[in-house]
């Protein structure tokens, strides 16, 4: 699998899009899959694990911490587990690259061991915000040092952890997961309100490993756990990945596109809720539970897209799909209004500030608020788009080249390779036309 080059190209097309694809194993299941078989007793075997940077560096963090974790083939992965007591003081900082689940669910866990460690990661990540981790796992007993909420984080044995009943400011899988997997290890029940749903990769997983995990309505509550026990996992397709071609074939008339094995979970489907909303024509066929998780095949067929006001409700539940959404928007027929999206400012990028410079580039009328944004569709032109290293927005701009009036330079690529390493094969074997600068 070659890199991604720093600086892509992609051209209008001429022929719709076609066939079938199976985009890779489902980024925040990968994560969660590789931590958690890290501290359950005996081994797992994970099947489709994402392969990108992000999931990459958190293998070599558990490696870090005496966990033996092996690639056997393509995908597939064998963790020998050390039990929730079992891991090792590292010789050296925990580099987590670009991945702030990595960092923010690590967080928790380092939180609860007996040895001090630190925690680094790239310039991007290390701009992100941590406090919101922070306060609560020190809410806990947890012992964290930071620069001013930002990495490097130099995590310090804690006494012992208490359980909290928490009021959660946001909806985060993120910060939910490390405050779940601090309470594995804390004295007493914990207990989160969400103000709205997230991802609930979490606990599925700690519950078919063992965990207490129970929920009732908008609150979850871990109990105390003493063993979690090995599984194997099936990592579903990334919908979040599979978003990037529901887009494209959407906008390309004529085309009809299937993507095998898509995780559906319902604190996911935003991205598929908001498509329809704007009168996307996708189909579910072939629905399955693997590993606890919900898949299907998604077939979906060229339609014009209209403009359309997304619910706020529907944000939580399509974080990660935002900057294709709103290239979607662009290239749809009125206006589309997103709102509630001020979690958007802090991803890898301002993903609201980039999103709208680099549509405006390409003749596309944006305004944004601080937690909004308005675009009015119609075809993009040409032309030339920094991405800021965000790999979600450079391959945003790429599906939307597709329809644009001529092509598009994106700048700043190389990060893609985070989440979607084979992104420019599949894009070929699509019908997109994606490549290396000249």
């Amino acid at each position: 699998m070659t890199a991604t080059p720093e600086t892509i190209v992609s051209r209008p097309i001429a022929r719709p899009l076609d066939g079938w694809l199976r985009v890779p194993g489902d980024k925040s299941v990968s994560h969660r899959s590789l931590m958690f078989s890290a501290i359950a007793s005996g081994t797992s075997r994970i099947r489709g694990l994402l392969e990108g940077e992000d999931c990459l560096a958190t293998a070599n963090a558990m490696r870090a911490l005496g966990v033996a974790v092996t690639r056997e083939a393509e995908g597939d992965w064998r963790v020998v587990g050390r039990g929730l007591r079992g891991l090792e003081a590292p010789a050296a900082e925990l580099d987590l690259g670009n991945s702030g689940t990595g960092m923010r669910l690590l967080c928790g866990l380092m939180a609860a061991q007996s040895f001090s460690s630190t925690l680094i990661g790239d310039a991007s990540l290390s701009t992100r915000p941590m406090r919101r981790v922070i306060n609560p796992l020190s809410a806990m007993g947890a012992r964290i040092d930071s620069v001013d909420g930002h990495a490097p984080l130099v995590i310090h044995p804690a006494e012992s952890l208490e359980g909290v009943n928490f009021e959660m400011p946001i909806a985060s899988a993120q910060l939910k997961s490390a405050l779940l997997i601090a309470g594995l290890y804390a004295a007493s029940p914990t207990t989160l309100h969400e103000p709205a749903p997230s991802r609930d990769h979490t606990e599925r997983m700690l519950s078919a490993m063992g965990a207490e995990v129970t929920r009732d309505g908008s609150t979850v509550r871990i109990a105390p756990c003493q063993r979690l026990e090995a599984v194997d996992i099936r990592v579903p397709a990334d919908l979040s990945s599979a978003a990037f071609f529901l887009v494209a074939a959407s906008l390309v008339p004529g085309s009809e596109l299937t993507l095998e094995a898509v995780g559906i979970n319902p604190t996911r489907r935003g991205v598929l809720d908001i498509l329809e909303a704007m009168g996307a024509d996708i189909s579910l066929a072939n629905p399955q539970t693997v590993g606890g998780e919900p898949v299907a095949d998604l077939t979906v067929r060229g339609v014009t897209l209209k403009g359309a006001r997304i619910p706020e409700s529907l944000v939580p539940l399509a974080i990660d799909e935002f900057p294709v959404l709103f290239v979607a928007a662009a290239a749809a027929d009125g206006v589309s209004e997103f709102s509630g999206l001020a979690e958007l400012r802090h991803k890898e990028s301002d993903r609201i500030g980039v999103m709208a410079a680099g549509l405006r580039a390409l003749g596309v009328r944006v305004e944004e608020g601080d937690d909004w944004v308005r675009i009015e569709g119609g075809q993009l032109a040409g032309g030339t788009v920094d991405s800021h290293g965000d790999h979600r927005i450079a391959m945003a701009f790429a599906v939307g080249a597709s329809v644009a009036a001529a092509p598009v330079t994106i700048g700043n690529a190389r990060e893609i390779a985070t989440s979607f390493p084979n992104f420019l094969e599949l894009a070929g074997t699509a019908g997109l036309s994606v490549g290396p600068a000249a």
